[in-house]
């Protein structure tokens, strides 16, 4: 399946041609236009346990699934939120855990499904305790809040990450989270509290903007009722 991804950065939106037969599985409302030969409907993808766990981990309940029974077409998709898009190929033997609202769409052959993080990490690390895991092969599109940019990190070699701009990570790659400077009054001054270590050897996916902080930046510019 040929893909094309436009407007890359702030306003990308996803182009895949289809063949006869051909299926794309993509998040719920993504859909932005496709030729009359394609047909979507909505599915659970694996039923309603394995809908409630992509809840749990911040995806939607339901996929659209946009299948070429006509004949092949053009289907154009994008995300929500404002940023980029960012294709993964996968070989079967690998699994990309990703943040929440980081899955757009995947060739036929990938699963979408949940993992659950250890207690710490649940807690710290900003994604929560249940986060998405995508196997399978195939190719998966990944979007982000702001511009996708890869480190890749050899055997040993290690990179801290502010845990508001984290993507996708293998679930092979160790990471453990700690403070972002020496002591808790340090990191609590430096505005970054708490960030995550990674070991190599893989590549993380890292987006330029953080959805927390422009959030705290954008209510202050709100009007606030007066009592």
């Amino acid at each position: 399946m040929q893909h094309e991804v436009l407007n890359k950065g702030a306003f990308a939106m996803l182009r895949l041609s289809l063949g006869q037969g051909e299926r794309v599985k993509a998040e719920s409302g993504a859909m932005v236009s496709m030729s009359p030969t394609l047909e979507l409907k909505g599915t659970t993808d694996g039923g309603v346990l394995k809908g409630i766990g992509r809840m749990l981990s911040g995806e939607s309940f339901f996929f659209q699934e946009v299948n070429a029974a006509r004949g092949g077409g053009e289907l154009m998709l994008a995300p929500k939120s404002l940023g980029d898009i960012h294709a993964v190929e996968l070989d079967g033997r690998s699994t990309l855990l990703v943040q929440k609202d980081g899955f757009l769409a995947a060739t036929e052959g990938i699963e979408v499904s949940t993992r659950m993080q250890n207690l710490s990490k649940g807690i710290f690390s900003g994604e929560g305790f249940f986060v998405v895991e995508i196997s399978g092969r195939g190719t998966v599109f990944l979007s982000s809040f702001g511009a996708i940019e890869e480190v890749k990190l050899g055997p040993g070699e290690e990179i801290v990450i502010d845990n508001g701009h984290l993507v996708a990570w293998p679930s092979t790659m160790a990471y453990n989270i700690e403070k972002s400077s020496k002591g808790w009054i340090s990191s609590i001054k430096s505005g970054e509290m708490l960030v995550c270590r990674f070991r190599g050897e893989g590549t993380v996916l890292i987006q330029s903007r953080n959805p927390g902080a422009f959030g705290s930046w954008l209510r202050r510019y709100i009007p606030t009722s007066s009592s």
